[in-house]
């Protein structure tokens, strides 16, 4: 994967986060997890199923939704608030919530923060939202968990505005920690409104941590479409133009323009440049968005 490659952790890292401590831990670990391990099939309507313990059912159809169910999804939508305050971050859980966000589905990634917001029993609510902005305030060693679950809160339609204000606030601050996070709560927001922001703190971050980062949220992790991703090509073919961007950070736009295109050019930016300008001229009749191509 394109993100390996860039030397990044995944966007599962905030769930991570919490796991080593209670649900509102402190600790930063962001261990290696092992592959969940497979548990006997059960069919979703069946009345077996019915009577599975909440966290069992959470597996079972977050197992099921990784392998596209589409009738498991629509289940998690549906009994996810009557699960909340009732699962705990076991390891199965875990793992499963680790290989959703790493999906390549949206729905499947959506799943994934329904399930860790329940876990964390945080209601889709403007109070869990001012809540985790009065702990970011008072509390800078929860940050971490904090900004990531905040940015999930407002995916998930709670005070997207409040949400991004506070997510750029701390993408500007003083320290290298806080603002990583903060880069995978825009990511995790996954707004129109993130894009440049992320594009700005993977240019000019004076952190390379941070900058990676932002690289590979950009690139593929977090909850930005397809269609968000292809319309920063042309910014991040702008980037060969800036003779402040340091040799890694090059590689890094070259490693976030394989993943977004899927195209194998190489560190050629000529080559990017022809590419994306026979692509522009294919879709540029289809749609574009405030003078940006949609494609």
């Amino acid at each position: 994967m394109a993100c390996l490659a860039l030397a990044t952790v995944s966007t599962f890292a905030g769930f991570e986060v919490a796991r080593h401590g209670t649900k509102w831990g402190t600790s930063d670990a962001v261990q290696a997890a092992s592959v969940a391990e497979p548990v006997a099939p059960i069919k979703i309507e069946s009345e077996d199923f019915a009577r599975l313990a909440p966290q069992q059912q959470a597996e079972r159809l977050l197992e099921s939704a990784i392998h596209r169910d589409p009738a498991s999804l629509e289940k998690i939508g549906l009994g996810v608030d009557a699960w909340r305050g009732r699962l705990q971050t076991t390891d199965r859980l875990f793992d499963l919530v680790r290989i959703a966000l790493n999906s390549e589905d949206l729905r499947v990634r959506s799943a994934a923060l329904e399930i860790d917001l329940a876990v964390n029993n945080l209601s889709k609510s403007p109070e869990s939202a001012r809540r985790l902005v009065r702990v970011l305030r008072d509390q800078p060693e929860q940050r971490p968990w904090g900004l990531w679950r905040l940015g999930a809160l407002g995916n998930r339609g709670v005070e997207p505005d409040l949400v991004l204000a506070q997510l750029l606030n701390y993408a500007h601050d003083r320290n290298e920690q806080t603002r990583f996070w903060a880069v995978e709560g825009l990511a995790i927001l996954g707004s129109d409104k993130v894009v440049d922001p992320l594009l700005d703190r993977f240019a000019h971050d004076p952190s390379p941590r941070v900058r990676q980062r932002a690289a590979c949220n950009l690139a593929q992790d977090g909850m930005l479409t397809r269609e968000q991703r292809l319309a920063t090509v042309p910014h991040l073919l702008n980037f060969f133009d800036d003779d402040a961007l340091d040799s890694a950070t090059r590689s890094w736009v070259y490693g976030a323009l394989r993943a977004i295109t899927g195209q194998a050019l190489g560190n050629d930016a000529d080559a990017w440049r022809r590419w994306w300008a026979t692509h522009d001229a294919k879709h540029k009749p289809h749609s574009r968005r405030k003078g940006t191509l949609l494609a």
